[in-house]
């Protein structure tokens, strides 16, 4: 699904975001920095669900999914039908049947303190309108998700999450697990048909022994119980699962199926109740560890009590879970498209352990942003062996008194992600060393730079290697240049090869030296040449974004691109003719007019047109001019069911009706789709703007056609 190439720039692409989220700065701009959101969050589903060998942590996924899910909410006008939002985790293995759950298999929201309990308590009070819930709380295992199916007391199939509609059936292996019963009791409470969550799990001995039995086999040890316990899951040998020592609990119950004239027993009405009910039948569940509670105070007070025991229990959990005992209220709460209204996670604080700095490396980010990463002694914290920690920015440094040598105490955040809390100055020795942050780029040695109002040093060198092959892959991406049979695989290898060096090279490829390589046989190299020559005739405004000019988005460039006949017109604006633009600020046009004065930039472009890529507005003078919605202002919000939102927006862009980013009196149309936001709120107060729903929008273009 991903080749080694791609799967190189996407975990580098994660670490650039978390920068930059750190920072609280977007990357070039709100579309660039949601679509690498998506495409780095779909990698690391696929990475987590499907491999079992996740590349960033919990939390730093979570920092990430809450950011695009914050990004979307302030534009929704900008949700893809694709992202990760909108649907559960993608990606499934080949090597079983692939099987669907009963019921999904959601993610839980997470929670990190008492203020995130009490705010999602409060809106299931105002949801269900009670002035108290009485919650389950229990273990939040660390392990392996799985789903088992019973039908007439018998196990019939288990299997892993997989994508959460789908898993893949791993019946046998599921029988090895000695503390998962192969028949139960069922029938005596009248159920016919049950389907169980629950999680497969190795205890922290048998974790131990197992991985100092593959150090005495000279094998690398595994880095934790969770992937030792999925990886388990997957083998093809069940003998070999049998000798894994796995456990399972179950602790869910996600659907019941009763036999014909048996009344459902009180034991199904509460989560609790199903809980005990489970321990009854010869399940392995948090029966015992479970609490039952009234009032989000006292699961609060439980849930600190908990994390105090935590290293008493003979298997890992990073959290408690926190659910609403009675299943009608649960189905009155309901769920989002990721995540159950009635269940939140809260997770533990940070672990903690100490361990010598031994250098600082200085990584040059795809924006030019140099991030100091600190080098230290692998340590094993919370099951989790840490050897890299981002220090951010020089700021960090400095605020955290850092030098190399230094013992510093080291804790994972959300007890995930590693960060240096500080370091132990009663411990040095005077063998310690400053640590010297670079003035010069350390890949093309160009002074760096930081702009006013910044705490990252960058490099403006727009020819640095750094940055170079990650311009190239967003000028060849579908949003800009749509250069189908192009890739960022290809970018890389290319690159690499020296067969591309820059932007205007994309056009200038040697294709006798590209058919020799493996993999590239006459269909493919045909494509290649033909979607580069296609790409040749896009419009303005696709060539404006696939630039990456920073803080430049796709609706930014289309305002560009209107607002000119020919490309090179924006090298003699002035700030102040681009700050007129509808929707451009200062520091977007600030950043516009650093663009088209930079003499490399000028020098790319000129290279551009020579080589016959458009550089003119060929819309403008006959879209607008002749269209049905000439001079009329659109904006999208919400999922759309009939059309995708860049559709919507083309043909809207056809008959001369122009696409705005925001609601305001310029409004003249907001089309709305499910799960609207704010902007539909904000509409509904300005009695000239026409609220249309995605069939209306339809009938409007039709009648206007």
């Amino acid at each position: 699904m991903y080749t080694k190439e791609i799967e190189i720039t996407l975990t580098q692409l994660a670490k650039d975001l978390l920068s930059h989220l750190q920072q609280q700065q977007l990357l070039q701009s709100i579309d660039e920095t949601l679509d690498a959101l998506r495409r780095v969050i779909s990698y690391n589903d696929w990475r987590y669900y499907v491999q079992s060998e996740p590349v960033i942590s919990d939390y730093e996924y979570d920092q990430l999914f809450a950011w695009l899910k914050k990004l979307e909410g302030e534009h929704p006008e900008l949700i893809t039908a694709d992202s990760p939002t909108q649907r559960v985790a993608q990606g499934l293995t080949k090597e079983f049947i692939t099987v669907p759950h009963l019921v999904p298999m959601l993610s839980l929201e997470n929670s990190y303190n008492a203020d995130d309990l009490l705010d999602w308590d409060r809106k299931a009070r105002e949801s269900t309108g009670l002035p108290e819930i009485e919650y389950c709380i229990e273990p939040k295992f660390d392990g392996a998700s799985i789903s088992l199916i019973y039908e007439d007391d018998r196990l019939s199939r288990g299997a892993t999450r997989g994508d959460g509609v789908a898993g893949e059936d791993i019946t046998t292996n599921i029988k090895q697990i000695r503390s998962i019963p192969l028949s139960a009791s069922f029938s005596k409470y009248g159920i016919h048909q049950i389907e169980i969550r629950g999680e497969v799990l190795i205890n922290k001995n048998t974790f131990k022994a197992f991985n100092d039995k593959r150090i005495a086999d000279n094998q690398p040890p595994l880095a934790n119980p969770r992937n030792a316990a999925s990886g388990s899951l997957r083998m093809v040998d069940p003998n070999e699962v049998a000798k894994r020592g796995l456990e399972a609990f179950l602790y869910h119950m996600s659907y019941h199926n009763m036999n014909r004239g048996q009344t459902e027993p009180d034991a199904l009405k509460t989560h609790s109740g199903t809980l005990d009910l489970l321990s009854t039948l010869g399940f392995r569940s948090p029966a015992k560890e479970k609490k039952v509670v009234k009032g989000i105070d006292k699961v609060i007070d439980y849930v600190l009590q908990f994390e105090t025991e935590r290293d008493n229990l003979p298997y890992e959990i990073d959290g408690m879970v926190i659910k609403v005992n009675d299943y009608d209220l649960q189905d009155r709460l309901g769920m989002t498209t990721h995540h159950p209204r009635w269940a939140i996670a809260y997770k533990f604080k940070a672990r903690q352990a100490t361990s010598k700095l031994r250098s600082v490396e200085f990584q040059v980010g795809r924006t030019g942003s140099i991030t100091p990463v600190a080098k230290i002694d692998p340590v094993p914290i919370g099951g989790v062996t840490v050897g890299s920690i981002s220090l951010f920015n020089e700021e960090v440094i400095k605020e955290k008194d850092l030098k190399l040598g230094d013992t510093v105490l080291v804790e994972r955040a959300g007890d995930v992600i590693p960060y240096i809390v500080k370091s132990v100055a009663d411990l040095r020795d005077g063998s310690e060393t400053d640590i010297v942050f670079p003035t010069n780029c350390p890949v093309c040695h160009d002074k760096l730079v930081k702009p006013e109002g910044e705490s990252v040093w960058r490099c403006t060198n727009i020819n640095c290697e750094a940055q170079v092959v990650e311009r190239m892959i967003h000028f060849v991406s579908k949003d800009a240049m749509d250069i189908k049979s192009f890739g960022e695989s290809n970018v890389r290898k290319f690159f690499l090869l020296g067969l591309l060096k820059d932007i205007p090279g994309i056009y200038e490829l040697d294709f006798e030296k590209i058919g020799a390589l493996e993999g590239f046989g006459k269909k493919s190299l045909t494509n290649l040449q033909a979607a580069i020559e296609q790409s040749k005739t896009q419009p303005l405004h696709r060539l404006i974004f696939g630039l990456g000019i920073r803080y430049v988005g796709e609706t930014t460039a289309k305002t560009l691109a209107n607002a000119v006949h020919h490309i090179m017109d924006l090298q003699n604006w002035t700030e102040e003719q681009i700050l007129a633009l509808e929707d451009i600020g200062p520091k977007v046009a600030g950043s516009i007019r650093l663009f088209f004065a930079n003499n490399d930039n000028i020098e790319m472009l000129n290279k551009l047109a020579a080589l016959g890529i458009n550089m003119e507005n060929t819309k403008r003078s006959t879209s607008e001019a002749s269209g049905n919605l000439n001079g009329q202002t659109f904006l999208f919000t919400g999922t759309l069911h009939k059309l995708k939102r860049s559709d919507a927006e083309e043909m809207v862009e056809k008959e001369g009706g122009k696409i705005v980013s925001g609601v305001s009196s310029k409004l003249n149309y907001l089309v709305v789709g499910d799960d609207a936001g704010s902007k539909l709120e904000k509409a509904k107060k300005i009695n000239t703007i026409k609220i249309l729903s995605e069939d209306e929008f339809l009938q409007l273009l039709a009648v206007n056609s």
